[in-house]
């Protein structure tokens, strides 16, 4: 998917590096075909009930915004302080469907950016860049992939737009099914890429954990054929293997300590903690509910930045601090 990639040498690292990147997005039905019309941005006035918590732990986190908040004074006004201030970093998440030029279909398929055509999704990455540069009053170099959607162009097109950073790598999930990637082969380690390999991929931090190794996914998607026998929890249950990811919408505290000390214990250094923005306010996302899904949701932030400052004596970082910080280290 990047072309050539070089592995990053996280072992000369002296602590773990957090790096939390927040999808930040419209509010619209998850479980609905894309729509055009969904582009509220409500939520983006609640913002501070993630951000108050990443003040308090000394975090910057990356907002990777799409159009919609990008270009609605709703949306992006509760950020420009925040990132006046230097309280966080600004990064471009490309949803097609809502981002003009509108020139394709609007499908599922069309949904993964990386599936356009090369001119479509280098224009629709420009008019989010050029928006952003005009509301914010600089040229963002992170991008992600909405639904972690990159394609054959996609590298082209970030080095054409003078992006260098890469945070769309969701392993280990298998897309395809809905006409998206393949990241079930992937790990969470960062990569060097790009004809130079001077550009940083930081993935989604998740895994197979267990037993399988290199059988996981093979036996993972057996399992998942035998759901209603309850085989994947049985399994999750037995420690013998779980599909986790490090995030607080679906997964426990619990998950979040077991996935980071599964891979710290496989020498992965590098690990993000990756949200939707309208999980912020009840009923706009499919994780939380009502005021009670709330407080456990936020209480469940301050619970892993605890234990991974505490107990596993990590550091805070950004996209751009760390591709930084592994530059020095080549």
């Amino acid at each position: 998917m990047l072309g050539k990639t070089q592995a990053v040498d996280v072992s000369k690292l002296d602590k773990p590096q957090l790096i939390v990147v927040v999808d930040t997005e419209e509010e619209f039905d998850w479980n609905a075909e894309p729509d055009r019309k969904a582009t509220g941005v409500s939520a983006m006035q609640h913002i501070d009930r993630m951000q108050s918590i990443y003040d308090q732990y000394g975090i910057k986190p990356c907002y990777v915004i799409d159009y919609p908040v990008a270009s609605k004074k709703e949306g992006y006004e509760p950020l420009v302080d925040i990132y006046r201030s230097g309280r966080c970093e600004i990064g471009a998440h490309l949803h097609p469907w809502v981002n003009p030029p509108f020139d394709e279909a609007v499908n599922r398929h069309n949904t993964y950016p990386g599936n356009l055509s090369a001119s479509v999704e280098r224009q629709k990455l420009q008019m989010l860049r050029d928006t952003i540069e005009q509301n914010f009053g600089f040229r963002p170099t992170t991008y992600k992939a909405g639904r972690y959607g990159i394609g054959p162009n996609t590298v082209d097109t970030l080095i054409d737009l003078g992006f260098d950073i890469d945070l769309s790598y969701c392993p280990p999930v298998d897309y395809r099914n809905d006409g998206g990637p393949d990241f079930s082969k992937t790990s969470a380690d960062p990569l060097w890429f790009g004809p130079q390999l001077n550009m940083l991929e930081i993935p989604v931090t998740g895994a197979y954990v267990g037993r399988f190794g290199a059988l996981s996914h093979s036996v993972y998607q057996l399992a998942e054929k035998l759901t209603a026998l309850k085989v994947p929890g049985i399994l999750a249950r037995l420690n013998l293997l779980d599909r986790l990811r490090l995030s607080p919408e679906g997964f426990s505290s619990e998950e979040h300590i077991k996935i980071t000390r599964f891979l710290y214990n496989h020498g992965v250094r590098t690990f993000t903690w990756s949200l939707h923005s309208p999980s912020v306010v009840p009923g706009m996302a499919p994780y939380v509910h009502n005021e009670k899904d709330l407080v456990r949701f936020l209480d469940s932030f301050r619970r892993f930045f605890d234990f991974f400052f505490g107990q596993l004596a990590g550091e805070a970082s950004t996209p751009t601090q760390l591709k930084s910080r592994l530059e020095t280290l080549r």
